[in-house]
């Protein structure tokens, strides 16, 4: 696999290009990592062993070998707050969609938090990862992304009809259409009790940067978009008095589209967006990646329009300032060849080039594991622990298995924070 990987090595190398902010690289301060992770392992295990299990948890939050840099910058952007009451819709911002009716929204949880609600909801489990325990889930029917049905509205006389290139990429939906789906995603999100609310910044340089709001039913799904993107120091600029979000995504990822035939579309599922009210709304599909493909997508339409180069590259930077790119699609290398041991890490899949710099769209990787060694991609590797997420991932005896490719054919990801991964 990776030397399937590797047999597409396309990249660019620029000389001291700028970085455009702070957050294109990994923290100065590396974590200090284990030389052999069955070291951690054994002593977790004989806690199991001892039958100290309420201590499970504490102990290996103690063991596991973090350090500082980590620690503060989750810390630094621990913005959370639970919204209950009435008026709890109005005070999120969701009633400018419609959404009125659930009396608790969840807005920006932590980790801890959101893998306490993922577990109490039954939306997945913990896996035994090399270096600490991870959340793992599976998606269903859908284990990558549905092209064939993402549908862009075309209005006539508008910016995007102007704009866009038209086809079969770019396949449009008319507006009426749009409108149903969106109304039968408010109809269900008012149906229930609680909401998930993720307010994120896409776009590590402070110019070129969106606010984008995710509108979700599942406590996984707003860590995979926690992941992800970028966090917030702070939800001044995402409060409903701004008027400061740039764009929406509706996930009513439960739904089914049963007018799909009368409305032109390909199947029951729905992946829409409508670029100048700012929204988009995903019907049936619970895959992750239709989060942060959508965002990328939206980037590759508003920054040529500024002037701006949206790229589908990895990017890494060494200690001179020589920022590397990777061009490739899916599987071609570019993970694989941006997590180099020497250079510290931008990002791995989604950039752009403005003024200020390269800079990396998102706040996070979303690296497949299929025959994932750490031999082979060590901080790939050692990256999945705490506060990571697995998807789809084969697992035995609660383990993650990445030899076993079975439920994804090959296409079987990890989702993990930058700041959480390892610099050596």
């Amino acid at each position: 696999m990776l030397a399937a990987r590797l047999a597409a090595r396309p990249f660019l190398r620029l000389r001291r290009l700028p970085l455009a902010a702070s957050y294109s690289a990994v923290p100065d301060e590396p974590w200090a990592a284990p030389k052999e992770p069955c070291e951690l392992r054994s002593r977790y295990d004989a806690l199991v062993q001892e039958g100290r299990d309420d201590e499970h948890d504490a102990a290996w939050d103690r063991l596991r070998p973090e350090g500082v840099a980590a620690a503060v910058a989750r810390a630094r952007y621990d913005v959370a707050e639970t919204l209950t009451g009435e008026k709890a819709c109005e005070a999120a911002g969701l009633d400018a969609l419609g959404i009125t009716r659930p009396t608790t929204v969840f807005r920006n949880l932590t980790f801890e938090e959101l893998r306490n609600h993922e577990l109490a909801n039954g939306e997945g489990v913990l896996a035994r990862a090399a270096y600490g325990d991870v959340f793992a889930v599976d998606t269903g029917e859908f284990t990558g992304r549905s092209p064939s049905d993402k549908w862009t509205v075309r209005r006539a006389g508008s910016q995007s009809e102007k704009h866009l290139w038209w086809g079969p990429v770019n396949k449009p939906m008319r507006p009426e259409v749009f409108d149903e789906l969106l109304a039968g995603a408010v109809d269900y999100f008012d149906g229930l009790d609680e909401v998930y609310v993720a307010d994120l910044h896409c776009g590590a340089s402070a110019g070129s940067r969106i606010n984008v709001r995710f509108v979700h039913e599942l406590a996984w799904q707003q860590h995979f978009v926690t992941n992800m993107f970028i966090r917030p120091e702070s939800l001044a600029g995402f409060l409903p008095t701004d008027e400061r979000v740039d764009f929406t995504i509706v996930n009513a990822c439960a739904l089914r589209n049963e007018k799909w035939e009368a409305h032109g579309l390909n199947s029951d599922v729905a992946i829409a967006f409508d670029l100048e009210r700012k929204l988009a709304v995903i019907y049936g599909t619970y895959y992750g990646g239709e989060n942060k493909k959508g965002i990328f997508s939206l980037m590759n339409y508003l920054l040529p329009l500024r002037g701006i180069l949206s790229m589908h590259c990895s990017a890494n930077v060494g200690e001179s300032g020589d920022v590397a790119l990777f061009f490739g699609l899916s599987g071609t290398g570019k993970t694989t060849l941006s997590a180099d041991p020497k250079r510290a890490l931008i990002g791995d899949d989604e950039h752009g080039w403005d003024d200020a710099g390269v800079f990396n769209f998102e706040g996070g990787c979303y690296a497949k594991t299929a025959d994932l060694k750490e031999s082979s991609e060590p901080d790939i590797f050692r990256a999945i622990r705490a506060d990571a997420m697995l998807e789809n991932v084969a697992l035995v005896d609660g383990a993650p298995d990445y030899a076993d490719t079975s439920k994804t054919a090959s296409s079987d990801r990890s989702v993990f924070s930058r700041e959480f991964r390892l610099k050596m």
